[in-house]
């Protein structure tokens, strides 16, 4: 699969250059993250496209292992709760799925090998699901 450039907003690219170094994650994991950052394409928050995983979206994904779908709430970390589906943007998972859209195939070292999931929805969520 030919990588593409992963779309970030700026407050999105901000907090991904200054948690990577901080990131406790496998060296794989991190070096495809540092190539997704140098390529990654910015813009102005509020001019992201809207079906691109962010802070304050909701990610509907699936395994291509298995067929197991997940539905993830990228929140910050004050408002994470797993039993809502609101996951930190610190999380691993988070930090995987920021800059990619609908359809997108995402790889990533999980603690049993390397998972492929591919994103079947984006939405933003709204103040009221914060």
């Amino acid at each position: 699969m030919m990588n593409k450039s992963i779309l970030l907003s700026k407050s999105d690219f901000k907090f991904l250059s200054e948690h990577f170094e901080k990131a406790i994650m496998s060296d794989y994991n991190k070096s495809r993250l540092r190539t997704e950052i140098k390529q990654a394409t910015i813009f102005n928050d509020d001019e992201l496209p809207y079906d691109v995983v962010s802070l304050h979206t909701e990610a509907k994904i699936v395994s291509t292992d298995n067929g197991k779908e997940f539905i993830f709430k990228i929140v910050l970390p004050k408002e994470a709760n797993i039993k809502l589906q609101k996951v930190s943007i610190f999380a691993p998972i988070s930090i995987a799925l920021l800059g990619y859209q609908t359809n997108d195939l995402i790889n990533w070292e999980m603690p049993d090998g390397i998972k492929e999931f591919k994103i079947l929805a984006v939405r933003k969520l709204e103040a009221s699901e914060l």
